[in-house]
């Protein structure tokens, strides 16, 4: 197939496409700078250029493609409910492409849509649109083009790592490095489920070689690690004292991620497993946390 991939050049596409040339596809990847289209041809891609803030754009690389991976997101998680926005006319603009034809979409969310009421991991089963995450609206985007007969499936991700980079806890550190503190909420029990970012490319290419229409892939290898473990491998490599803070005074400390610091986030990945016969490999999120070079660089969001 001839893929369309947006964030092709970002943390987990630039893993995915070559696992989809490697697996013989073609790959249309999506980039908005001269330096992301170099990298793009020289790993044997075409390139198309365009931006999440171009939604014609998106449409026009779609229309050019059997197949879309909509991998792309905008990070700036002080900005998460405009950006969450964002994705929404994002999906919206892809799928207009794709209507009328079986040409399958794969989109991405989080795995805090696959929780229900209660303390289980969330699961590929649930679609729950009452939770809080802002990322919904990604989910309610990819419902609404089902509705118009659209392929659409979505890869749920949780935090996704390697030695460089690992989803929120990538700010959390910085925010620990500027406070001169490691805390946790309560206790830190709360829980992150984590998936090593090349075991997270895998799915994506499983999920659009499948084209399930209407399935939800949770991308988890660990259903959950607790806030506290994080925060002592960090405090580690910071070489900083741990400190637990009550919930009504994360806010003050963390700033804009008080909303996601104590939130318990397991997932499970049991049907993904099964459906997509995927059999994560990486390594775990703590040794990654483990073996970064925390004094050597400093951590980009």
């Amino acid at each position: 197939m001839r893929i369309f991939v947006t964030g092709a050049t970002g943390f987990i596409g630039s893993r995915i496409v070559p696992q989809l040339l490697a697996s013989g596809h073609e790959v249309l990847g999506l980039s908005r700078s001269d330096a992301g289209a170099r990298w793009l041809q020289e790993v044997g891609a075409d390139v198309h250029r365009g931006t999440l803030e171009d939604p014609a754009s998106l449409s026009a690389g779609a229309a050019k493609a059997d197949a879309v991976i909509h991998a792309a997101f905008d990070h700036d998680f002080s900005n998460f409910v405009a950006n969450c926005a964002k994705d929404q006319r994002a999906i919206e603009a892809l799928g207009a492409a794709l209507q009328g034809t079986d040409r399958p979409l794969v989109i991405t969310s989080g795995v805090g849509m696959g929780l229900a009421d209660g303390h289980e991991p969330a699961s590929e089963e649930v679609a729950n649109f009452s939770h809080p995450n802002p990322r919904s609206a990604s989910e309610r985007a990819g419902e609404a083009m089902l509705e118009k007969g659209i392929n659409v499936s979505v890869v749920r991700l949780p935090q996704v790592h390697d030695t460089v980079k690992q989803g929120l806890i990538t700010p959390y550190i910085e925010i620990c490095r500027q406070r001169g503190v490691v805390a946790y909420v309560g206790e830190g029990l709360n829980r992150w489920s984590a998936v090593h970012v090349d075991d997270a490319a895998t799915v994506y290419r499983l999920a659009v070689e499948r084209a399930r229409a209407g399935a939800r892939y949770h991308a988890v290898a660990e259903a959950g690690v607790s806030a506290r473990a994080i925060a002592e491998v960090v405090a580690g490599g910071l070489g900083l004292p741990l400190q637990s803070l009550p919930a009504e005074a994360a806010a003050a400390h963390f700033g804009w991620m008080g909303m996601f610091v104590g939130m318990d986030l397991p997932a499970s990945s049991a049907l993904t497993r099964g459906w997509l016969g995927w059999s994560p490999s990486g390594p775990d999120l703590l040794d990654d946390l483990a073996s970064m070079d925390y004094a050597g660089r400093p951590v980009q969001a």
